[in-house]
């Protein structure tokens, strides 16, 4: 018994009778209403996850959907940001409302709580992912059809809390044409694999820049190495996004619900079939 690890499954032990195991799994605000749950996640920083989280969530919300964006990276949340907003929208007894965008999108992030957006946060990683948590219990989420979890990059302390704690019905990979990305992605995968949540497919941002004049797709970043991790794990690569200075713009200037997501068609299928 002090080895248990909570997971009956795979115990082989018969000392422990029909104990079963714990559920991590945190309680939704009792005001909220939350019918899926995606989270989006990367291996590494710098990939521009964040701006497939916002992408993801516009283009959910031009299908019709409630729609609503959890910023979980704590130490760098940048959501407000993307959509323009500033506040949340209110809080009273049963708990604090996210903001909302033009389009009707709700918003958490940490930048929304501070007196000052550039103010850094200094928190150890349980603090950081007890907080993330709460943005699940106290945040009232309205009849939310898709929720995108903007997670930070990397298999640490946020990422195995959402995972343990949030009802993830899927994840989709974010990932950029490196050398490094066959070993940082088999990492998310794996992780993903052993929390059984189920992969969608791959994104890969900065796939290419397209010449304005000739047309020419430039690898900048060289030669894509991700064909080669989805055939071993049998993942589609659901989308490649050009290098775009406008959406860089766009997101910077809080306009990202004006920005063209026809690329992310083969994701947002793939989300809908969960």
């Amino acid at each position: 018994m002090s080895s248990c690890n909570g997971n009956c499954a795979s115990c082989s032990s018969s000392s422990c009778g029909d104990r079963k195991a714990e559920s991590l799994l945190a309680s939704l605000n009792p005001k909220s209403t939350v019918k899926k749950v995606i989270a989006v996640v990367s291996g590494k920083g710098g990939v521009g996850k964040s701006t497939v989280t916002s992408m993801l969530a516009v283009s959910m919300a031009r299908k019709g959907y409630r729609v609503g964006v959890l910023d979980a990276d704590i130490t760098g949340p940048s959501a407000p940001t993307a959509f323009g907003v500033t506040d949340c929208q209110g809080a009273n007894d049963d708990g604090l409302y996210p903001a909302l965008t033009k389009s009707g999108i709700q918003v958490m992030s940490i930048n929304l709580l501070l007196d000052d957006p550039n103010s850094p946060v200094v928190w150890r990683g349980p603090v950081i992912a007890g907080a993330v948590k709460q943005f699940w219990t106290d945040v009232i989420w309205e009849d939310v059809d898709y929720m995108f979890v903007d997670m930070p990059p990397g298999t640490g302390d946020v990422p195995l809390t959402v995972f343990q704690s949030l009802p993830v019905d899927g994840i989709v990979i974010v990932t950029s044409p490196q050398d490094l990305v066959s070993m940082i992605v088999s990492k998310a995968v794996n992780m993903a694999n052993l929390m059984h949540i189920p992969v969608l497919g791959f994104v890969e941002n900065y796939a290419y820049l397209q010449c304005p004049d000739c047309g020419k797709k430039i690898e900048v970043f060289g030669k894509s190495h991700l064909d080669q991790v989805a055939k071993e794990f049998e993942l589609p690569i659901l989308a490649r996004l050009p290098i775009d200075p406008s959406v860089a713009e766009a997101y910077d200037s809080g306009k990202m619900e004006s920005v063209d997501t026809s690329a992310m068609a083969d994701v947002i299928a793939a989300v809908e079939k969960i």
